[in-house]
């Protein structure tokens, strides 16, 4: 990676902030250093109340970002694009979600999208929920979405420039990088 590629890392619990604050973080880091944001939009409109949700995030996005929907692929859209943009990807949990629910090789999607990250040639901001700090869900389902995503989160931490924890709209830094 040079200088202006950069790994930012957002996570939290539901509604802290965390997706404003990265769709901020893109959009300053694209200004910075003349590159294109693009959103890739990970959820899929599967019932009213999510339909409404990617109402509301489409509605109050920066007109700046170009959107892309990728419910499934994302490792394959990092290694596509190039170090003229800005990748926000939101979210990683949804992710995890679309390949449960379409009985996919979650380990190895996981696998490849983190080989993905650690090769971008362009600069990724991710969005992704904080879920292991609550109690052990009752259903295996849960349980493996949880582990899951926990081992996800773990990885992409550790390939990330900075990580953000976002708690009722504020940001904690957790690791930093002054590149940003």
């Amino acid at each position: 990676m040079t200088d202006h590629q950069q790994i930012l890392f957002a996570l939290g619990g539901n509604r802290s902030g965390k997706s404003d604050y990265a769709e901020n973080s893109a959009l300053a880091l694209a200004k910075s250093h003349d590159l294109t944001p693009i959103y890739i939009a990970t959820g899929q409109a599967f019932d009213d109340e999510m339909k409404a949700r990617i109402k509301r995030h489409l509605d109050r996005r920066d007109p700046s970002f170009t959107t892309i929907e990728e419910p499934i692929n994302l490792a394959d859209f990092i290694n596509q694009h190039h170090h003229h943009h800005v990748l926000l990807i939101d979210s990683l949990g949804v992710w995890i979600t679309n390949l449960m629910v379409h009985d996919l090789p979650v380990d190895e999607h996981i696998a490849s999208f983190l080989a993905a990250l650690k090769d971008a040639k362009s600069s990724v901001v991710l969005v992704s929920d904080e879920i292991g700090m609550g109690i052990v869900p009752e259903n295996a389902m849960a349980r493996a979405f949880r582990d899951h995503l926990g081992l996800l989160n773990q990885g992409v931490a550790e390939l990330a420039n900075s990580v953000v924890f976002m708690v009722a709209g504020l940001p904690m830094m957790m690791k930093s990088n002054q590149n940003l």
